[in-house]
């Protein structure tokens, strides 16, 4: 599974950050990972450089091997929090569509 990390300007998307943050999602993701051939990340702060409650926004979107792609958002104050709640809601729906699989 390749982990793609994209920012916009107001966060910082060092390499030291897109790879803790590229072993985060993999980690979180780990369960799924023989199906998954792709995640891309999406990391943005809604409000700019201004302060602001759950600003910070991460899309994630897991291209699964003969699916369209998944994709699920998260907004939180802090962007290790953003991340890993759009890993679990991307867990749930990748839950109800691999179940289906194995239904069939």
């Amino acid at each position: 599974m390749k982990v793609q990390f994209n920012t916009d300007k107001t966060i910082s998307g060092d390499q030291r950050s897109a790879e803790y943050f590229n072993d985060f999602i993999s980690e979180g993701l780990r369960n799924h990972s023989d199906h998954i051939t792709r995640v891309e990340a999406h990391l943005s702060d809604e409000n700019g450089n201004k302060e602001g409650a759950n600003d910070i926004k991460c899309l994630l979107e897991a291209r699964v091997e003969g699916k369209k792609p998944i994709a699920v958002s998260s907004q939180a104050d802090t962007v290790e929090m953003a991340v890993s709640h759009a890993i679990d809601k991307l867990n749930a729906s990748l839950e109800s569509v691999l179940g289906r699989l194995k239904s069939h």
